[in-house]
């Protein structure tokens, strides 16, 4: 195995998306599954996160009340200002 930069957890919950969708360059692969060989509770948080998106992935938009759809849009907009 060559010789790679740890990974931190943080730096693990910032792409664990890009991962997912194999859009990371082969080097911060091999960081993200080291890190994931060492740190159970990234393995757990990568679980969920695919889980998620199975489940968010069947949900339509017209399948929401309007409260709820409220409720997603203003989650996301806080979440996107951070």
């Amino acid at each position: 195995m060559s010789d790679v930069r740890p990974m931190s957890c943080a730096e693990f919950v910032e792409l664990v998306t890009e991962y997912l969708e194999g859009t990371l360059d082969d080097e911060t692969v091999e960081r993200f599954d080291r890190h994931m060989s060492l740190c159970p509770g990234c393995v757990t948080y990568l679980d969920q996160i695919r889980e998620t998106r199975a489940k968010v992935g069947t949900v339509r938009e017209e399948h929401l009340s309007l409260e709820a759809r409220s409720h997603l849009l203003d989650a996301f907009r806080d979440w996107s200002a951070r």
